[in-house]
């Protein structure tokens, strides 16, 4: 089949731009995409350890635990250990990672809604039903040779 007919070329395209833009818009507060990501899920989820936001970030722990380093050395996360299991960082956004956020996150949802603003809102419902149909059909579909 042509690459141009290939569904999983049109949404690698699609994602690649979106993280192009995001990481256009976050050059500004020297953040990279998957270090806002992190900030994100922090300002929602405070005290994840570093395993649990390697995968709600979708990144293998190796690459979690450089973000998280680099974010630390910036003093916009620190790491405490868990009350119970010592053994076990959480992770919570300091007031200057909180601060850095609020700024970064303006700016990244500005591209969010210049896609957003592609979309009536039937074609975005169409969209994310479509997509969560093509997440779920993956998530299923069988591995190997």
């Amino acid at each position: 089949m042509p690459i141009d007919q290939r569904l999983g070329h049109h949404i690698k395209r699609a994602e690649q731009e979106l993280i192009a833009a995001k990481h256009a818009a976050l050059r500004p507060f020297k953040l990279s995409t998957p270090q806002y990501t992190v900030l994100l899920v922090l300002s929602e989820e405070p005290g994840l350890s570093g395993a649990a936001l390697a995968r709600r970030c979708l990144v293998t722990p190796q690459t979690m635990s450089s973000v998280l380093g680099t974010l630390e050395g910036r003093g916009l996360v620190e790491r405490k250990p868990h009350p119970i299991h010592q053994h076990i960082l959480e992770a919570r956004l300091t007031r200057s990672g909180r601060t850095l956020l609020a700024r970064a996150d303006q700016a990244a949802m500005a591209v969010e809604q210049a896609l957003d603003a592609e979309f009536d809102a039937e074609e975005r419902e169409r969209l994310l039903a479509l997509l969560g149909r093509a997440t779920a059909a993956l998530a299923n579909a069988p591995t190997g040779a």
